[in-house]
Order: C-alpha cells, then sequence, then structure tokens
C-alpha cells in the first residue's frame, strides 16, 4: 500500500504510447516490441515483429491485459528480478505460458548502505549507468551462474524453428521487501530498466542493428514510464538522494548517451559483441547464427519498417 502522501503506484497506462512499438496492455507499463527496426548494413531486412517483448513487472496485471498478451502469442516469460524482489509473491500467469525464474543477480544487498551506494552511482548519470551495465554483463557471464539467464534467453530465440514471442521483464515500482524502518513509504527498486535493456541490446546487435537504434530503442523507456516517471523521481529525491531531485531524474532517465557508451564499452572490454556472446557466455556459433536466421527477416510487401526517427521526435517532448 502507497504512503497516503505518496503519489500512486498505479499511473494509468500511457495511451498516446505510438504503436508500434508500444502495446496497451492494462496493468502492465512500458510494454513493447523489439522488432520492426531496418537493418541498414542489410538492406530489405528488419528484426522480426512479434516475437521480442520487454516491459515492467507483470505485478498490476489483470484479465484485461493478460488477455492482450495471450493474443500476442507470449508463452514463455522470463523474469530477470533478484530472490529478495520476488519477495516470495505469487507469480502471474496465464494458460500456455511459462514463467521462467532467470535473475542476473540472485540475492542483492539491501543494507542502507549498499542502497545508497547504488543509488549513487545511477545518480551520477550516463557514467553510473555504464558501470552498472558492466556488472550486468561480467555477472551475467559468470562460469558458475545458477541460472545462466542470458544464455537461456538466448537459446530460446535461436530455436530450431521460429520461436515462440517472449516477453522479457524486470522491476518498476514498488520493492515491498524494502525494511520499512528506511522509508516512510515503500520505494521504487533501482533496477527499473536495467537488465532487460542489457539482453535485448545484445540481441539487437547480435542481429546487426545499428548502435543509433540500438540506443533509440533503450530511449523509448523514457515514454514508456513516463505514467510513473513523477512519482518514482519524488521517491527518490526523498532518499537516497537526501532532496537532490536532479540526481533522481538522472537515475529514472534512459538517454541514448548511456546505452552508447555500453556498446562501445563492451567492445573495448570484450572485442564485440558476438565476442562477449561466444567467448563469455560460451554460446555457439551455430547458435547465434539461427538466431540470426529467426529474427533477421525479408520486409514483407507492403510493410513498412518501424518509422523510429519520428518516435525520436516524441522523446525530445516534456514526458514528467
Amino acid at each position: 500500500m502507497s504512503h497516503p502522501n505518496s503519489p500512486s503506484d498505479r499511473a494509468p497506462a500511457n495511451t498516446d504510447l505510438p504503436s508500434p512499438p508500444f502495446i496497451n496492455a492494462p496493468g502492465l507499463v512500458n510494454m513493447r516490441d523489439a522488432g520492426g527496426y531496418a537493418i541498414q548494413s542489410n538492406p530489405g531486412k528488419v528484426i522480426r515483429r512479434g516475437v521480442l517483448f520487454r516491459s515492467a513487472h507483470l505485478n498490476d496485471l489483470g484479465d484485461e491485459g493478460i488477455s492482450t498478451l495471450k493474443q500476442l502469442g507470449i508463452t514463455q516469460v522470463f523474469d530477470l528480478r533478484s530472490r529478495k524482489e520476488h519477495g516470495g509473491e505469487a507469480l502471474k500467469t496465464w494458460e500456455g505460458a511459462n514463467r521462467i525464474f532467470a535473475p542476473v543477480f540472485l540475492d542483492e544487498d539491501y543494507s542502507p548502505a549498499a542502497i545508497a551506494a547504488r543509488f549513487g552511482q545511477y545518480g551520477d548519470g550516463p557514467e553510473g549507468f555504464v558501470k552498472a551495465y558492466a556488472s550486468i554483463l561480467a555477472t551475467a557471464a559468470h562460469e558458475d551462474h545458477p541460472s545462466k539467464p542470458f544464455q537461456t534467453i538466448l537459446h530460446h530465440l535461436a530455436s530450431p524453428t521460429v520461436p515462440s514471442p517472449v516477453l522479457i521483464h524486470c522491476s518498476a515500482g514498488k520493492d515491498r521487501k524494502w525494511p520499512v524502518t528506511l522509508l516512510p513509504f515503500p520505494s521504487p527498486i533501482f533496477h527499473l530498466h536495467l537488465q532487460p535493456c542489457v539482453i535485448v541490446a545484445l540481441i539487437l546487435a547480435l542481429c546487426g542493428l545499428e548502435d543509433e537504434v540500438i540506443a533509440h530503442e533503450y530511449s523509448l523507456t523514457n515514454l514508456g514510464l513516463a505514467p510513473r516517471r513523477e512519482a518514482i523521481v519524488q521517491r527518490l529525491t526523498v532518499y537516497p538522494f537526501q532532496g537532490d531531485r536532479e540526481r533522481a531524474e538522472k537515475m529514472v532517465s534512459a538517454p541514448k548517451e548511456v546505452m552508447l557508451q555500453t556498446l562501445k564499452f563492451l567492445r573495448k572490454e570484450y572485442g564485440s559483441v558476438e565476442d562477449y556472446v561466444l567467448d563469455k557466455l560460451h554460446i555457439s556459433q551455430a547458435t547465434v547464427e539461427q538466431l540470426r536466421k529467426n529474427l533477421v527477416v525479408d520486409l514483407a510487401e507492403g510493410e513498412k519498417a518501424l518509422d523510429w526517427r519520428s518516435h525520436a521526435g516524441l522523446l525530445e517532448k516534456p514526458h514528467l
């Protein structure tokens, strides 16, 4: 339950979002299709639509939203939240859906000092987020990682036939497991949009999508989270940023520059996106090629690629 003086966690969905890529699924924020983008280096080819979806958490999803997901044919739901973010809650599911627990971080440190340090890093702007994404890349690729989250998703998308649609989600909204003594009301958890954006960027880069377009897709979170942005900013301004609204706003934002710098870091650290997948995730070359075969498709007759540049114009407008 929200504090009576705090902004609502259940802000209405923004039905003015461009569709595609956004999908109006009542109770589900920041739901969008990562497909439909033209691949400039491969004329006539686009990222397959209707297979790779991303969103925030499913906590508020009701029958109407579930009906939308069923219509999309989503059968695999990859939940990237840690055990502490789950908090033992009953997972939303529906007939025909397979909910797969695939956390990058199994158990996060939620001590006051760790929380403040973590939020402070992200509040530093692009550099802080790149450090966070570097941690996600390293942790997901750890040889002893029990859930192998990125490998699990990539293997599904590289199935011998066209893969069934997937939804990758993390969190945005309330973390019911924070100690009540720390805050006057439940706080938004720090992941917001971190983990899904990393694996989605990897997939799109493997398919040959240009960095600028990948960074644009990442930045669409600014539109998708707009209904809840002010509530999250107000809470972060109270804690851990101690009244520093500017840093709280940086924490909630998803500027293109962050993803551009992350992709630059990835290539500097690992050689290339493909090298990271082959050498660190130990995915075979044949698997990578099958993933591309599944996700890189011809632009059908009469079909138009996503006009992402027109959507970029929407990001220049205020979205608070």
